[in-house]
């Protein structure tokens, strides 16, 4: 197709959305519920389909040398796939925040004024090498009342389109408003300019995926971006940390599954405590065969092999089992440090001073800043928000973990008798 059909095409596709958004206003959330419950049940029984197109875009993305992180993020099989299907249910069962009243009020004229959570209206959703957004995005949106237009990569398009069609499969023999969830076919560049630019359809578009789709987009769309940036994550081992808790919890945030915005990146160690914590860490981080970029004290007592850091280590989001490492002289530079070189996603102190804690999440600017506890918690699922759109670093006008609640705006509803203004 040329580059004016393609056009045509996502407009008009973005033109139905629209349409569909103004009948999902008039669901009722037993109805939301049972078409997800619908969907969730058509991605089971079309589990071979799925999976067999999978396949085919694993096939392919191994043969353009993809990375392991990258390869992971694509992988589906059958736990994977039951497990979509169950993020699916738990929207289901979550409350429905649409219609919620935020607060309400009357004036001295006896005007009531009633401020109410409503659907955004269309969203168009960017993303890249994970087929579970296409479920996760579409369920979130539709359980909040918004048509959802997709537009995955070209490395995840067989399994995009064979989950696509499995929700809306499910979902219209449930009662699913026609065109609620569409999934844009195109993986050209130039579609993702398209859908930025039309404004007149999407109210809202939020990319997932590298910084440079995310900067083409902020650069292009006429309609509001939420960005999901990288997760340069940091754990800061404070001089009263339990140590085995932080051997612990360090190991988990960067192993468990490295190839994610929220595995921990960068590890800062109290200057008092890096002779004895080094070495302990340092044993285990070599045991999972994590290389270790580090400062020069860091190199002194890790007691491991390990590489000299450069400027770029401290801001580097490797989704890799590497781990950059510096000293620093305590909680001021361990503050200093995150708010220049993290990308205000997640961070973690490990101490059992309350005060030290508290001074640490007051004044690091994350979006989540974590005290005892893993980078990895950073997730819409473990905060109980169900499935998740992404994790914000913006400030507006969502933060964290992207859950029904911020995919909803508001509008103020206004009862009178009679009223007027002098």
């Amino acid at each position: 197709m040329t580059d004016s059909e393609i056009q045509t095409a996502i407009h008009d596709m973005g033109r139905r959305a629209r349409a569909a958004s103004y009948e999902l206003v008039k669901l009722t959330t037993a109805q939301k519920n049972a078409i997800l419950l619908a969907m969730a049940d058509e991605i089971t029984a079309r589990e071979a389909t799925i999976l067999e197109a999978n396949a085919k875009d694993l096939a392919r993305a191994e043969e353009n040398g993809l990375s392991k992180a990258m390869l992971d993020r694509l992988t589906l099989d059958t736990k994977r796939l039951q497990a979509i299907a169950g993020a699916v249910r738990e929207v289901a069962a979550l409350p429905d925040p649409v219609g919620e009243v935020l607060a309400a009020w009357t004036r001295p004229n006896g005007l009531h004024i009633t401020k109410k959570r409503v659907p955004i209206g269309v969203i168009g959703i960017i993303f890249e090498s994970r087929p579970n957004v296409t479920t996760d995005a579409a369920s979130l949106c539709f359980k909040t009342g918004n048509a959802t237009l997709l537009r995955g990569g070209s490395e995840a398009i067989q399994s995009n389109v064979a989950l696509a069609a499995a929700l809306q499969a499910g979902g219209e023999r449930a009662g699913l408003p026609a065109d609620s969830v569409q999934l844009i076919p195109f993986t050209d560049r130039a579609s993702v300019e398209h859908m930025a630019r039309m404004d007149q359809f999407l109210d809202l578009i939020i990319p997932r995926g590298g910084k440079g789709l995310i900067e083409k987009v902020v650069a292009t769309a006429r309609m509001p971006v939420i960005k999901h940036y990288d997760g340069v994550c940091h754990v800061y081992v404070h001089t009263d940390a339990d140590l085995e808790m932080a051997a612990e919890i360090i190991l988990n945030s960067k192993v468990q599954k490295p190839g994610v915005c929220n595995a921990l990146e960068s590890l800062l160690v109290h200057r008092e405590i890096a002779a004895e914590f080094y070495p302990l860490i340092g044993r285990r981080l070599a045991d999972a065969k994590v290389e270790v970029r580090g400062d020069a004290e860091a190199l002194a007592h890790l007691g491991i092999p390990a590489t000299a850091a450069t400027e770029a280590d401290w801001s580097t989001e490797y989704l890799d089992l590497i781990l950059s490492a510096k000293t620093v002289s305590g909680l001021d530079e361990a503050i200093t440090h995150i708010n220049r070189y993290g990308s205000h996603h997640t961070d973690s102190i490990i101490t059992r001073d309350p005060v030290t804690a508290a001074r640490f999440q007051h004044e690091v600017d994350s979006a989540v800043v974590l005290h005892n506890a893993s980078t990895r918690f950073n997730d819409g699922g473990e905060f109980g928000f169900g499935a998740e759109i992404g994790i914000s670093t913006d400030k507006l006008h969502a933060r964290g973990p992207m859950g029904l609640a911020e995919l909803c705006s508001y509008k103020y509803l206004v009862d009178g008798t009679g009223q007027v203004r002098s």
